[in-house]
């Protein structure tokens, strides 16, 4: 087994961290650097186990942070590692001020956060307030408690329907699959009330009419701001509040699990939870150097988005239209309008996604054929499988057309070695709760969350020091590792290395875009800065404007031809 000496436990400092001061803004602005980052997503089990038990850990992060200082990212972002029983991979929270041991201790996520910030690279770390664990300490409380208690009333708990109560309050159904309520037994051993969970029934939801609630999660906030962290991405940040009547209701049978309908779900984005946000604005307005929100919320339209980014709620929310959008000209084109207007309206910035770790990586996602609800995943029997060959390329040119665009972008783990989903793991190496709570009729998440690869001739591809990674990883990998592809001036690495290098010398984060015309429905282009950018979305290639250098190419030019599934940044000659 190889051991890999740039895996070593840091020596952990206890020291405070310290902030990133008004200095790190980008040379001759005054912008926030939240409105133009590049924020690298980082999934800690699946990143770098430092050590050896097959589950990524916060030393190993730390002893990684140098490629990414490489790569040219501005941020990290950090899925939970909070304390938790990790039946939904940490999205089930026990503790929220405390490191589960799987990822190290409070000391490893204090000498993560020195040498990222030593970098220059900021720190936001993932909350979770919608639900907690059922393990956590408040929700026992509520178990031994009567009904109608304080306890109870963090949580929200309801009696059943029925003679009996022996049927549930209503009829929501869980986002994993089943009911949304599970009903409890009594203290005395007499079946109880039900309690709410729109997620697994391991996590139970909050009750965020309750003051005590709100208290605790400026409790939350404080603690990780104390420590030096620069932000937040705030978990389903449209479904804290609830509809307190609690109607029944069905969604469509096309909906997305996460939202996203026309007329929102009595449990997804009630008009009460920007209050929250607002609260939440300013807690972190006490602490100096530009600390930000940015929320997870799954609504119908970028118009509904900017709700949760003006002036005084979150500073980023993510642009799901713009993720979901196909790789097509025109639909792009439209997305990419409706958010620059509606952001612009409210002074925030728009973001830019296009994988994270709850979606068909976009390697695999751009080239699929067939349907693809959102959380439903793909696997072996999928029908529509794409040529990898045809994904990666698309998946490079939506990239370099992503990272062309002002605002701030998103890259998830991996996607800069040009990872394609793993439709094909093992049924019985799935972990994901959707695969259990649905009885494998979907596969979830686990094929975007396979541990990285980092060397192609070591055990494991160099994710751990000894263990067996927590999910397999598919030996087509091989080739895609990352000491492979530094070699290698054409690798999908080096692209994202040279688009990076070149967004912050253009400066396009702060830029305006600007369409110009006279090319065909297959083609956007469009000028940031002194950046020209041609996206050809089709299949038949379209000629080079004249009087340009060529920056970079998402793939091999054709001569003075631009081929289908290909990006290209561009220079006008002086003259």
């Amino acid at each position: 087994m190889t051991v890999h000496q740039d895996l070593r436990r840091p020596d952990a400092s206890t020291d405070a961290v310290p902030d990133l001061d008004e200095t790190t803004r980008r040379p001759g602005t005054t912008a926030e650097w939240w409105r133009s980052a590049v924020i690298y997503q980082i999934y800690p089990r699946s990143f770098s186990d430092s050590s050896g038990d097959g589950i990524g850990d916060l030393p190993g992060i730390t002893a990684r942070l140098g490629a990414l200082d490489a790569l040219g990212v501005d941020a990290i972002w950090l899925s939970p590692f909070m304390t938790s029983p990790q039946k939904d991979a940490g999205y089930d929270v026990t503790d929220y001020c405390d490191v589960d041991p799987i990822f190290g201790t409070l000391s490893d996520f204090d000498a993560l956060l020195a040498r990222a910030h030593s970098l220059g690279i900021r720190v936001i770390v993932d909350l979770v307030p919608n639900h907690s664990s059922d393990q956590h300490e408040w929700f026992q409380q509520a178990l031994t408690a009567a009904p109608g208690s304080p306890e109870r009333a963090r949580y929200i708990f309801r009696e059943g329907k029925g003679p009996e109560g022996q049927e549930p309050p209503n009829n929501w159904q869980s986002i994993f699959g089943g009911p949304a309520w599970t009903r409890i037994t009594e203290a005395d051993g007499t079946p109880g009330q039900w309690y709410l969970h729109l997620f697994d029934s391991s996590q139970p939801d909050f009750d965020w009419s309750q003051e005590e609630v709100k208290q605790e999660f400026r409790r939350i906030l404080r603690f990780w701001l104390d420590r030096g962290v620069d932000g937040f991405r705030v978990d389903v940040a449209h479904g804290l509040v609830k509809d307190q009547d609690f109607p029944d209701y069905t969604p469509d049978a096309d909906a997305a699990s996460m939202g996203g309908e026309a007329t929102p779900a009595p449990y997804f984005e009630q008009s009460a939870v920007h209050e929250v946000y607002r609260d939440w604005r300013l807690v972190l307005e006490e602490y100096a150097g530009d600390r930000a929100l940015c929320g997870e919320a799954w609504v119908s339209s970028v118009e509904k988005a900017a709700l949760w980014v003006r002036p005084d709620e979150m500073h980023q929310t993510f642009n799901f239209q713009y993720l979901e959008a196909s790789w097509d000209a025109q639909q792009l084109r439209g997305v990419i309008n409706d958010s620059l207007r509606a952001f612009t309206a409210v002074g925030a910035p728009s973001t830019w996604v296009l994988s994270n770790h709850d979606v068909v990586r976009h390697a695999t996602r751009l080239a699929l054929t067939g349907e693809n609800p959102q959380g439903t995943g793909i696997g072996p029997d999928y029908p529509g499988l794409p040529d990898r060959e045809t994904g990666l390329a698309r998946a490079r040119a939506a990239t370099a057309l992503m990272l062309a665009l002002p605002g701030s972008a998103y890259i998830y783990q991996g996607e800069e070695l040009g990872l394609d989903e793993v439709h094909d793991l093992p049924d019985e190496a799935r972990q994901d709760p959707t695969w259990f709570r649905t009885a494998g009729e979907r596969y979830g998440r686990d094929g975007c969350r396979v541990p990285l690869p980092w060397a192609a001739d070591a055990d494991d591809f160099g994710f751990t020091a000894g263990g067996t990674p927590w999910l397999p990883q598919p030996e087509r990998w091989r080739g895609l590792a990352r000491d492979v592809q530094q070699a290698d001036p054409d690798s999908t690495l080096s692209l994202y290395r040279r688009m990076l290098s070149l967004r912050s010398e253009h400066d396009l984060g702060l830029g305006e875009l600007n369409w110009l015309g006279g090319r065909s429905e297959q083609v956007l282009m469009f000028s940031n800065q002194d950046v020209v950018v041609l996206a050809n979305t089709g299949t038949s290639s379209v000629p080079l404007p004249t009087g340009h250098e060529v920056l970079l190419a998402s793939s091999a030019l054709e001569g003075d031809e631009v081929p289908g599934d290909c990006t290209v940044w561009l220079r006008r000659h002086a003259g």
